[in-house]
């Protein structure tokens, strides 16, 4: 296995228009699902404020399902790099992969010394993109800090929850570390050295009450990543997560069209009024 073996080149350009289609018609579902979900709380509100709640309230929750797919999106980003390094690294180190450049020879000698220090980083900017995403390309404007903070919270442990399937079904070398890495994220989120039981319930709260929108991220990302495997567009062969990581890639660019469709949509209905 070299490094091409990573792209499929049979992926064509009308089979990713027709992945997207199909991750349109998920994310649409998704979107059904929600508005029915509010429809049926607006109803403890009064006629009067009725329809005002439901607005809000649907596009609050549609918010914290984008807000999830973007992290998940940047959390999963960083992962399959470490991993797709990692696994290149190795095959360098049997002699499968040879006649590098001076700049390659150079990065493989830096992952070498440093791999964890590198884990680290690759999850530090995984952090960045997801505040580059959230202010600048897709801006959801309507959820506090502390829901974006929870929703960046369940997308760790999203990706951790793919990351130990994997590991199930495939090479835990390559996961376990990060992992590890996720796991030490996510206790220290819960149970930060100044926070106190209140605050740690708090936390325990938030992340239960927005635990659906963890598992229609999950749904989403199963049945339309076993739906990619099965018909050819992603290769097995290549530890599975860069497939899930084209999942997410369609996901975000559903979620960007969807949200700046509907800017669209929301400017034109005010011009005309």
């Amino acid at each position: 296995m070299n490094i091409q073996a990573y792209f499929n080149p049979d992926f064509t350009f009308v089979q990713k228009l027709i992945f997207l289609l199909m991750t349109f018609a998920a994310i649409g579902l998704c979107v059904i699902i929600i508005y029915g979900i509010s429809v049926a709380i607006a109803q403890r509100y009064s006629e009067k404020n009725r329809d005002e709640y439901l607005r809000e309230d649907f596009d609050v929750r549609i918010h914290k399902l984008f807000e999830m797919i973007i992290s998940g999106t940047s959390v999963m980003s960083f992962s399959c790099a470490y991993v797709i390094i990692n696994h290149v690294y190795s095959l360098v180190e049997k002699g499968v992969i040879g006649g590098l450049t001076g700049g390659e020879a150079a990065f493989i000698q830096a992952w070498a010394d440093g791999k964890d220090f590198m884990l680290l980083l690759l999850i530090c900017l995984s952090c960045v993109i997801n505040s580059i995403l959230d202010a600048l390309l897709i801006p959801l404007k309507l959820l506090t800090g502390e829901e974006k903070a929870t929703m960046r919270m369940l997308g760790m442990f999203y990706v951790i929850i793919l990351l130990i399937f994997l590991n199930a079904i495939g090479d835990g070398s390559q996961y376990g570390p990060v992992m590890m890495y996720y796991f030490g994220l996510m206790i220290g989120r819960f149970v930060y050295f100044d926070a106190s039981f209140k605050d740690f319930v708090a936390n325990i709260k938030r992340v239960f009450l927005n635990l659906p929108y963890l598992l229609a991220s999950i749904v989403l990302t199963a049945v339309l990543g076993s739906i990619g495997f099965k018909l050819g567009y992603f290769l097995e062969r290549n530890y599975y997560i860069v497939g899930i990581f084209y999942t997410q890639l369609f996901l975000l660019v559903c979620v960007a069209l969807i949200h700046y469709g509907k800017a669209i949509i929301d400017f034109a209905t005010r011009k005309r009024t």
